[in-house]
C-alpha cells in the first residue's frame, strides 16, 4: 500500500534549515533576487519586501556583491556548479563557511535563473571553543602580568582566585589566600560593611570604588584604593573582580602637605596676630618720642642751651616719623592678609579727593624740582569707596613716583571712564623706571628692585606698590604696572562700573 504525500514546495523552500535563494540573470548584466528564504534575510539582517524583486546591491555591500557577481559570471559561463567562500562583515546572525551556486539550464541548455545554497560552518562549535579559550588566555595572561592587584570572589564571599600583584604588595601567600572570606583581608572595624557591601554588589551587579584598609603579612595596615565589578558565567554562577592598588605613601604624602600647610597657616596666622599687636606696642612709644622731641624742638619750655642738642633733636623727629611710617605700611599689609580689612564706603567726587593728594605732595614735588599735572576728564561721575584707603592708594603712587624721579621730571594724575563704565585713575612719571623682568618683584610685598647704594635715599619697606594693589583688589579693581628701565612708570588703576554712581557731583557737596 502506498500513501500519496503531498509536497508544498514553497513552504519547503522557505523553512530549509540552511541559506537559500534564487538569483533571475537580467540582459543587462544585472542580478535580482527572484526568491529568498527566512535563513538567507536572517543571513543577510533583511526583511522579504527589502531583498526579493532586488539587485544585490541593494542588499550587499560593494565588496560582498562584486565578490557574488564574479562566482556568478563563472557559473554562467561554465554552466557548471560552482563555490564560493562566504565574505566576512555580513550583518545577520547566520554562520556560514561558503555558498553553492547552481546554474538552473532550460529546455533549450541556456541558464534560467541561479540557485544559491548556503553551506553551514560545520566547524562552528570548535571555532567557538577556540575564541573562547584564546579570550581566556588573554586575560589570564592579563590577570597574572598587572601590576595592580587582582582578588576574585565567589557568591559567598570566598577568594577564589588572587594575582602575583596582590602577593607582592601585601606579603600573603596564595595558600594562605585561596578560600579565605575576603572581607579578613581589611580592618576589624571595616569588615561588617565589607560583607555587606560584597552581598549586595554581587547579588545587583554593582560596579563600586573607594578606599579601604588591608592588613598586610607583617601585621601593618595598607591604605588602599579598590574597584569591583560583578562577573557572570556558565550556570549563572556570579563572581566580583575587585582590583586593589596600594595608595599608602601617596596618603603619607597628603598628610605631610596637610601638615606642612597647616603649620605654615599657624605660622602665617601668629605672623599676623604678631604684627597686629605691635600697633600698640609701637606706635605708642614711638608717638611719645616724636611728641618730646617736637616740644624740645619747638622749646615749649625754654632754651636748649647748646645748638647741637637742637640738631640731634630734629634727626630724632625725622627718625621717628621714618619709623612710625614703615611700622604702618607692614601693618597695613598684615591686616590685609589676615583678611581684618573692612571696608568703610561712601560717595565722593574723586576729583577732589585726587586733589587733596596733589596740595599734600606738592611741597614735597616742589623740594625735588618735578611738576604735577591733573588731567581728569569732563563731568566725571561720583565714586563710591572707602575714601581713606582710595586716599591712601593715590599718596603711595604719588610718592613713590616724587622718590623715583628726577630733578625737572613730570608727574601726571589722569582720572577717566572706561569702555565699560568702570573708571580708569593713573600715575604717571618719567622717571628712572622699573627693568620690564623685575615688574611682577615690585608689586610683591618687600619687593624692592634696586639694591644700590647710592640710591639707599630712596629705599622705604616696599610696601607702597603691594599696599596699592591689594587696597585697589579690596574694592574690586584691578592694579597694572607699566614700565621700563630709564623711561618712567605708569601705574593705572581700574574700578569696576558698579562702584560708578552717576549723579550729580554737587549732590555730595558739603
Amino acid at each position: 500500500m502506498t500513501v500519496d504525500i503531498p509536497l508544498d514546495h514553497t513552504a519547503l523552500f522557505k523553512t530549509m534549515p540552511v541559506p537559500r535563494m534564487i538569483i533571475g540573470v537580467l540582459k543587462h548584466g544585472d542580478y535580482q533576487v527572484l526568491d529568498a528564504n527566512t535563513q538567507i534575510l536572517n543571513y543577510f539582517n533583511h526583511s522579504a519586501e527589502q531583498v526579493i524583486g532586488h539587485s544585490i546591491h541593494d542588499f550587499m555591500d560593494h565588496e560582498n556583491a562584486r565578490h557574488f557577481e564574479q562566482t556568478f559570471e563563472v557559473c554562467l559561463s561554465k554552466k557548471k556548479l560552482v563555490t564560493v567562500q562566504a565574505l566576512p562583515g555580513v550583518p545577520g546572525n547566520v554562520r556560514i563557511y561558503s555558498f553553492i551556486v547552481s546554474p538552473v539550464l532550460g529546455d533549450d541548455g541556456h541558464v534560467t535563473c541561479l540557485d544559491i545554497l548556503g553551506q553551514p560552518d560545520v566547524s562552528d562549535q570548535s571555532i567557538l571553543q577556540r575564541e573562547r579559550d584564546d579570550a581566556i588566555l588573554l586575560l589570564t595572561s592579563v590577570f597574572d602580568v598587572s601590576e595592580i592587584g587582582i582578588v576574585v570572589s565567589d557568591y559567598n564571599g570566598r577568594i577564589v582566585r588572587v594575582n602575583d600583584a596582590f602577593i607582592r604588595t601585601y606579603g600573603w601567600s596564595r595558600d594562605e589566600l585561596i578560600n579565605a572570606e575576603v572581607a579578613g583581608l581589611v580592618t576589624p572595624d571595616e569588615r561588617k560593611l565589607a560583607r555587606d557591601n560584597h552581598r549586595e554588589y554581587i547579588a545587583n551587579g554593582v560596579r563600586s570604588s573607594g578606599e579601604m584598609k588591608i592588613i598586610r603579612k607583617d601585621g601593618g595596615i595598607a591604605n588602599s584604593l579598590f574597584t569591583t565589578a560583578t562577573i557572570e558565567l556558565s550556570q549563572k554562577r556570579r563572581f566580583q573582580v575587585t582590583t586593589v592598588m596600594d595608595i599608602t605613601l601617596r596618603k603619607q604624602m597628603e598628610q605631610s602637605l596637610r601638615m606642612a600647610k597647616d603649620q605654615a597657616d599657624t605660622a602665617n596666622r601668629a605672623k599676623s596676630t604678631f604684627l597686629a599687636n605691635m600697633s600698640h606696642e609701637l606706635r605708642t612709644p614711638l608717638n611719645a618720642i616724636i611728641g618730646f622731641s617736637e616740644m624740645m624742638e619747638k622749646e615749649t619750655f625754654g632754651e636748649l642751651g647748646n645748638p647741637k642738642y637742637k640738631e640731634y633733636l630734629g634727626d630724632i623727629h625725622m627718625s621717628a616719623n621714618h619709623l612710625l611710617e614703615i611700622i604702618n605700611e607692614v601693618l597695613d599689609m598684615s591686616k590685609i592678609e589676615a583678611g581684618r580689612v573692612e571696608l568703610e564706603e561712601d560717595v565722593f567726587e574723586i576729583e577732589e579727593l585726587v586733589r587733596s593728594v596733589t596740595r599734600m605732595m606738592a611741597s614735597k614735588a616742589f623740594g625735588s624740582g618735578l611738576m604735577i599735572h591733573e588731567n581728569f576728564e569732563q563731568n566725571l561721575p561720583c565714586l563710591r569707596a572707602d575714601r581713606r584707603l582710595m586716599r591712601q592708594i593715590l599718596i603711595n603712587l604719588v610718592t613713590n613716583a616724587v622718590k623715583f624721579s628726577e630733578k625737572g621730571g613730570h608727574i601726571e594724575i589722569g582720572i577717566a571712564l572706561t569702555e565699560d563704565k568702570g573708571m580708569r585713575i593713573t600715575v604717571k612719571d618719567d622717571g628712572v623706571g622699573i627693568p620690564s623682568d623685575k615688574i611682577e618683584q615690585a608689586l610683591e610685598p618687600f619687593g624692592q628692585v634696586s639694591d644700590k647704594v647710592e640710591n639707599t635715599h630712596q629705599r622705604g619697606t616696599g610696601l607702597g606698590l603691594p599696599l596699592a594693589k591689594a587696597m585697589v583688589e579690596l574694592h574690586g579693581g584691578q592694579l597694572k604696572l607699566e614700565s621700563s628701565l630709564g623711561k618712567g612708570t605708569k601705574v593705572e588703576i581700574t574700578l569696576p562700573s558698579e562702584r560708578i554712581v552717576m549723579q550729580a557731583a554737587n549732590a555730595f557737596k558739603k
